[in-house]
């Protein structure tokens, strides 16, 4: 076999033995697949490309557009889970993504996108990742209402982040409340005191303010007495349910559980979306091919 000249600028081959001349299936593909990486990772210009392919404009925005992602096989083995989603541009074009993701490997073992953050696409996402073999050990999740009962039957990890912004929502950055200071001080612990210690100073606190968390005030409009301070008793109750999951990495240490989502919130979620707003002007469909080719090439 010997080289045969090009077509296209496709290298052909010339086979001695049956005379045949061909070309290499996958170098059309690896070509495509280099133009639409030097486009949107490198921020190559058409005109760019087109002296660099020695092709034509419109060749080259074509294959860009008719690029498909190649999507990986992945082998089922045992993983430790960071589950989320998030969105991209503005909430109202509902285009988001729903993503697990193995802090073994750190590559997503399956994902989908969606239009709302519901447990029916946790639920699907659940479906996938088993459908396709993987033992899930462990998860690590933001505490959406309905996902500890969808994963009850697995160890649960709650995102200490996102513990610490509900209370941030509930208290403010900055309290005036003696009660929301202390309560926020206690939060500041996590990751830092055992789930006993923890258990003993929210029992302490509640003990200290309880008078203060029993007072109601009164509603002449609709006659009815209500709790004074509900938004600090939100965030009370916010720590008491999610305790059982929010120690759940030193109950498991053998798994190395990760007690944030920030293999996705920081790790995986930031620079998508940096990528994505430096192609803000890109079709719905384009921005999901980025996505789908920027989650199948992670590591590489």
């Amino acid at each position: 076999m010997k080289k045969n000249g090009k077509r296209s600028g496709i290298q052909r081959y010339f086979c001695l033995d049956c005379q045949q001349s061909f070309s290499s299936n996958r170098r059309p593909q690896r070509l495509q697949q280099a133009i639409f990486n030097d486009y949107f990772y490198h921020r190559y210009t058409l005109d760019e490309l087109a002296a660099k392919y020695h092709y034509s404009r419109q060749w080259i925005q074509e294959k860009i557009h008719t690029y498909q992602p190649h999507t990986k096989q992945r082998v089922p083995r045992e993983v430790i889970l960071v589950l989320d989603a998030t969105f991209f541009g503005k909430r109202i074009d509902k285009f988001g993504l729903i993503i697990a993701k193995d802090v073994i490997t750190l590559e997503p073992v399956s994902y989908h996108f969606i239009t709302t953050e519901s447990i029916k696409e946790y639920k699907r996402l659940r479906y996938d990742i088993e459908a396709q073999g993987f033992n899930i050990k462990a998860i690590t999740i933001d505490g959406k209402r309905g996902l500890f009962r969808l994963f009850a039957d697995i160890p649960i990890q709650m995102c200490h982040f996102h513990q610490q912004a509900i209370l941030t929502r509930y208290l403010t950055k900055n309290p005036k409340l003696q009660a929301s200071i202390d309560l926020k001080r206690i939060c500041s612990h996590l990751g830092k005191v055992s789930a006993k210690r923890f258990s003993i100073l929210l029992v302490c606190w509640h003990k200290r303010h309880e008078t203060f968390l029993k007072v109601k005030t009164y509603n002449p409009d609709t006659n009815k007495w209500h709790y004074t301070h509900r938004r600090v008793r939100s965030a009370y109750r916010s720590l008491i349910s999610n305790l059982p999951y929010l120690f759940t990495y030193k109950k498991y240490p053998e798994l190395e559980i990760p007690n944030t989502t920030n293999h996705l919130d920081g790790g995986l979620f930031a620079p998508m979306k940096m990528l994505l707003k430096i192609h803000r002007g890109i079709s719905i469909e384009m921005k999901k091919k980025l996505i789908m080719d920027y989650l199948e090439n992670i590591g590489k």
